[in-house]
Parts: structure tokens; sequence; C-alpha cells
């Protein structure tokens, strides 16, 4: 009975937070819907690439579609999440929703038309029209749980959780619907855009209120109440800098209060370089596992790392933490840098499974220290933004480190592309700690979420 009573005690502990921020009116329907709408992520650069050489027999040009579906995202992610700040969720995301729809059934009938190349290029960008429901979803709840930030906390670990579990389950869906079909993949990846948007968009009591909005209400024009947000924001990083006597301090508050101060910087040119070493490791695995003639284990070991990082999210957002936040990124962040960075030394495929297991429970931490570093970098009304941008810069590092991983493979093997790894793990760690004064600093300034101005 000990035992039993054990396991309930953790079971409390673990989920208790969970399903109190689920039993919220209507909040199960906007975080469920957000992941619901976001399958494109994980199933369209998998769709292209199956259904591309299925039709035209060219790893090649699969390859380049892909890529730049991929650059698109990363540039129009920012820009849509700046708009979503500015004018609301509802009015920015139904016209994005209505061109990728456009653009999904004009992608499908091209390829199974055999269309020339050339339409595709022109097609493929408007596959990046997908609203940053994660950036949305999680500005609800910060604006939801606004002053409690242990809620906060248990919150963006709870969107950790339903993001890994939509890759977990949409790169293997992609793969097993698109190699059925072409059409069968783009239309369920379709359905899952529009039951999401719709449960989403449909719940309108937690939506932060727009710049538009908060400027009528003040009776200002937008551009008259984001210089204000940027005084009191400046204040605000004055006031902070006093009380911590720091004279340099002070001098930085007056750069605080563009959205790109020295903290922005810093974070997002760390999630450029961690999305480079990621993105390097996952290509450098699949070489090593075809050279052991284990290809077909590839998506096993890439779901236990899910698996892994899904249960850290699950438990780092079930404690309420006393140890700063900047300390918590950085042992995230190097566990997760040198862990891949040893990927060097494997010899078998398994090797990576288990170092890829142990190390899985820092890799959602690390976004969600990400994330609570944000709220202390951008005011509420730009948080969408921020959130946005972090995302596009982890998405342009991938796509470098995939060139990089890509070059090296082909030349040396796959210890090559591990090499890579290794080298872009080993900066990244560097560029975090590059920007180490400037994330500390951030994390010690007034969450921004929680001041008016």
């Amino acid at each position: 009975m000990s035992a039993l009573h054990a396991i309930r005690d953790i079971n409390h502990r673990l989920f208790s937070g969970y399903a109190e921020l689920l039993r919220i009116p209507k909040t199960p329907r906007f975080a469920i819907g957000a992941v619901i709408a976001s399958m494109p992520f994980p199933m369209i650069g998998m769709t292209i690439t199956i259904s591309v050489q299925n039709h035209y027999g060219s790893y090649g040009l699969a390859g380049a579609l892909t890529a730049v579906q991929a650059i698109a995202l990363a540039i129009l992610s920012p820009q849509f999440g700046k708009l979503i700040d500015k004018f609301g969720q509802k009015q920015v995301s139904i016209p994005i929703i209505i061109v990728w729809t456009l653009a999904a059934i004009a992608m499908v009938t091209a390829i199974n038309l055999q269309a020339p190349p050339w339409l595709l290029y022109c097609i493929v960008p408007f596959l990046a029209f997908v609203p940053p429901w994660g950036a949305m979803s999680r500005a609800r709840w910060t604006y939801l749980l606004k002053g409690k930030p242990a809620k906060i906390n248990q919150a963006l670990s709870l969107s950790s959780v339903f993001d890994e579990c939509m890759w977990v389950v949409g790169n293997p869906l992609a793969s097993i619907l698109a190699v059925i079909s072409g059409i069968l993949a783009f239309s369920f990846t379709g359905i899952c855009v529009l039951i999401g948007a719709a449960m989403f968009l449909s719940v309108t009591s937690y939506t932060p209120p727009s710049q538009t909005e908060l400027a009528k209400a003040s009776g200002l024009t937008r551009a008259q109440y984001r210089a204000k947000e940027a005084q009191y924001r400046a204040k605000e990083a004055q006031r902070s800098a006093q009380l911590q006597s720091d004279t340099s301090s002070a001098k930085r508050a007056a750069r605080s209060a563009s959205l790109w101060g020295t903290g922005m910087i810093a974070i997002c040119a760390t999630w450029f370089s961690v999305g480079a070493f990621q993105s390097a490791t996952g290509i450098s695995i699949i070489a090593f596992a075809k050279e052991q003639n284990m290809a077909q284990y590839t998506g096993f070991v890439f779901a236990c790392f899910s698996f892994s990082s899904l249960m850290g999210a699950l438990i780092y957002g079930a404690k309420n933490w006393m140890i700063p936040l900047w300390k918590r990124f950085y042992f995230c962040l190097a566990v997760v840098n040198i862990g891949i960075g040893s990927f060097v030394f494997a010899k078998h495929l398994w090797v990576i499974m288990i170092i890829y297991l142990l190390i899985g429970v820092c890799q959602a931490p690390t976004w969600i220290n990400g994330n609570q570093i944000m709220l202390h970098l951008v005011p509420p009304s730009r948080f969408t933004e921020g959130v946005a941008w972090m995302g596009a810069m982890n998405a342009i590092g991938s796509s470098f480190g995939s060139a990089i991983a890509g070059q090296f493979i082909d030349r040396y093997g796959s210890h090559g592309g591990f090499v890579a790894v290794t080298t872009l793990a080993l900066i990244s760690l560097l560029v975090a700690f590059v920007g180490f004064k400037q994330i500390k600093t951030s994390t010690e300034t007034p969450v921004l979420n929680e001041v008016q101005v």
C-alpha cells in the first residue's frame, strides 16, 4: 500500500498543476487547437519530400523545395507575429489560413500533374503562410496567468508537452500518408489546420488585446502607445539598475526601449546556433544509421529523444523553481549541447539512442526557459513577435546546420557529420556564454508581461 500511496503522491505532484490549468474553462480548446492547427510544421516538409520524389524521382528537387519553404517560414513567422500583436490574433490568422489552404491545393495539384519544377518553386513559399500558433497560445497563457510566475512556468511546460506530442505523431504520420498518396497527406494536414484553427479562434475570452485595441482604450494612436510603452520599459530598466547600483545597467536602460535590445540579440543568436547544431545532428544520425544498415531504426531513435523531452517538460513544469532562471537556462543548454557533442565518439546507433534518452529531459526545459526569458525582454503587446523571432532564428540556423553537415557527410561520411555537430554544439555554447551578461541582466529585470503602461 505504501508503494501505491507513493505512486499516487508522485502522480499528484506531477499532474495536479496541469489538471488545474486545463480545468480553467475553454483552455483545453485553445491549447489543443493550437497543436492541431500546427500540424503543417512536422508534416509539410516530409510530405513534399516523399511526394516530389515519387512523382519526379529527384531527392535534390525535394530537398530544394523543403529548404525554400523553411526559409520562407523563417522570414514570414516574425512578420506574422508582428501583425498579430498589432491587429489581433483572429484578424490576422484567418487571411493567412486562406492563403495556406489555396497554396496546399495548388501544390498537390501541380505535383500530381508533374508540373514544371519552376511552378513548384513559385507555389512552395506560400506553404509558409502558417500563423504562429505556438506563440499565440503562449501569449494567451501569459495573459491569462499574469502575475503568477509559477503558473506561467507550468503553462509553458504544458505547451511544450503538446508540441512534443505533435512532432512525435506528425513526422511518422506524414511519411505513412505521403507514401500512400500525396493528396491524402495534404488533405489530412488541411483538415487539421481548419479544425485546429476553429478550436483556437473560437475562444476569444483569453486573447491578449492587440496594440490597436490598447491604443484605442488609452485614447492614443498605435505609434503613440508604443512610444509610451517603450518609455515605461526604459524607466523599469533604470529602476532595476538603481536597485542593483549598477551604472552600466543604467546606460543599457536607454537601449532596452527597443525590441532589439542586447538581451534579445543574445537570445536570438543562441537560438540560431541551437538550430544549427541540432539539425546537423539529425542528418548525421541518418547517415550513421545507413552506414550501419540500421536506417529502419532512425525514427525510433528520434522518437526516444522526443519522448524524453516530453517527460522533461512534464517534470520541469511540475516544480516551482527557486533557482534563478538564468542558471536553469545555462544548465539545460549545456547538458543538451555537451551530450549531443559526444555523438562523435559513438560506435553504435544504440549508444546515440541512450544518450538521447538521458539528455532529452533537458531539451524542452531549454525552450521553456527561453520563452520565460522572453517575458523579461519584450512587453506583452509584442510577446507573439518576440517568440516568433526565436522560432525564426532557430529555423534559419537549422537550414545553415543541415547544409554544413551535408557537405561534411558527402566528403567524410557520418563521422565527418558528427565532427561538424560537435563543433557547432561547442560554438553554440560559446555564443550563449558570450551573451551571458545580457541574458543574466534581462532575467533580473521585472517580467514585462506583469507591468502596465
